[in-house]
């Protein structure tokens, strides 16, 4: 899929999500360049969990997280809907990006 392909996914799988939240894991998305959506969207998680870290306390840390969140819970439904035959390695390499943040 392209870049713009690859938007239009997370758009349309994140509809109906408070208008806030979805314009920030967008932001956040067409901010990332990693090549491949779940690697994409995994970039953008770990770009709003490190503004959230940044940030400190308040709603702005709170849109953050809850982006971050969105974004890695995106990024396995991707592999999920994309090719579920990986979805194990790469929830694995979810993971250990996470650990090793």
């Amino acid at each position: 899929m392209t870049r713009v392909g690859d938007e239009e996914w997370v758009i349309s799988h994140t509809t109906g999500a408070p208008t806030r939240l979805r314009e920030q894991v967008v932001a956040h998305f067409r901010a990332a360049s990693a090549a491949g959506l779940t690697l994409r969207l995994a970039e953008a998680g770990d770009a709003a969990l490190a503004a959230a870290t940044a940030a400190g306390r308040g709603r702005d840390t709170a849109l953050d997280l809850l982006a971050a969140d969105a974004l890695i819970t995106l990024a396995l439904l991707a592999t999920a809907e994309r090719s579920p035959e990986t979805l194990a390695a790469d929830a694995a390499m979810l993971r250990f990006r996470a650990v090793a943040a």
